[in-house]
């Protein structure tokens, strides 16, 4: 059997890349790599390495980008594909990431967050691709209940039935629709600002391959709740009325909801930060969850969460440093589940 380099090499060649020189981007928290293509003539293009023995599949990211470009967004243009080998060469959308455009010209923030807003807005009024599955109240509570696992096991299992039921619950009352696309991972280190081009299309779209059927709210908290940077309050609060106001959505709706989703977002993202830790050896995920944790807690204080908090209270350990150094001290110690 070739080694995976011998099948990139042969993979590039195909694609008529031969010529160009070789190296490597950031990557994710997946098993994804990625290496940048820069040929003499100075173009360039991105090679996605997603082995399929590493769990990975390149097909969900094809059918989403598929789509995403028939309706004029920025994903990037898939140039050659071997998907059986989980091989991709894609349009290169530049670095100009939202996180590193804003750290060097901060007065960018605001434009920058209204157009990832509007662009939201634009990508709601399209109908999702057929076959998509809903992120609904089952797997979402699910999810959230993965800090249970990771985060805090020593809470167990009665603790954790009692939050997946009240989890469960509240999402059913507010945010129960999926009636829209979400990209699932909407934030400042997966958009790019593209200002060449127009409307929606200035915001280059990466890492979209979990999308699925859900509520409007919820690409727009995933930017605005990041967990890798801080976004002003005072941002937040602007880019929610300016969604809802250009939507026609119900304010007090729509915000019980968003904090619902959100509080269920940062729930999942403590136990998949602490799995990333403990099971793949990534202890670096640690030090971003007291941003985390601090995002929670102020979606808990929201009145529609407030069987949740009752719970979480005693069930939930604030991450203490000397919490955060247990977690970091049994990092690649857990086995595969």
């Amino acid at each position: 059997m070739p080694d995976r380099a011998s099948e990139i090499r042969c993979f590039i060649e195909q694609a008529g890349w031969q010529d160009a020189a070789i190296a490597p981007l950031a990557g994710d928290a997946s098993n994804r790599k990625y290496l940048r293509l820069t040929r003499l003539s100075g173009k360039t293009a991105v090679l996605m390495d997603a082995a399929p023995e590493t769990g990975e599949d390149t097909r969900p990211f094809i059918h989403i980008a598929q789509y995403l470009i028939a309706y004029r967004f920025s994903a990037p243009r898939i140039m050659a594909s071997d998907e059986a080998r989980g091989l991709l060469l894609l349009e290169d959308l530049g670095d100009a990431l939202f996180a590193r455009v804003i750290a060097e010209e901060p007065e960018q923030e605001i434009p920058l967050y209204a157009a990832a807003t509007d662009m939201l807005l634009d990508l709601h009024t399209c109908p999702p691709p057929d076959g998509l599955p809903a992120y609904d109240p089952g797997i979402m509570a699910d999810m959230a209940a993965l800090a249970f696992e990771w985060y805090a096991p020593e809470s167990g299992a009665a603790a954790r039935q009692e939050f997946h039921s009240a989890m469960h619950a509240a999402l059913s009352r507010n945010a129960a629709e999926s009636d829209v696309v979400i990209l699932r991972d909407f934030h400042a280190e997966n958009l790019l600002w593209l200002p060449d081009r127009t409307g929606a299309a200035c915001i280059g779209l990466l890492d979209f391959q979990d999308a699925m059927r859900g509520h409007r709210a919820y690409d727009l908290l995933s930017m605005l709740q990041d967990a890798r940077r801080d976004v002003p309050p005072m941002i937040e609060t602007m880019m929610i009325h300016r969604y809802v106001v250009a939507s026609g959505m119900d304010m007090q709706r729509f915000t019980a909801a968003y904090h619902c989703l959100a509080a269920q977002r940062n729930l999942r993202i403590l136990g998949v930060f602490a799995r990333l830790c403990l099971k793949d050896g990534k202890p670096g995920y640690i030090d971003l969850i007291p941003r985390v944790w601090g995002l929670l807690k102020r979606d808990l204080a929201h009145p529609a969460l407030a069987d949740i908090a009752r719970i979480l209270g005693p069930s939930l350990p604030a991450p203490t440093p000397e919490i955060l150094k247990i977690l970091k001290d049994k990092c690649a110690t857990s086995p595969a589940q």
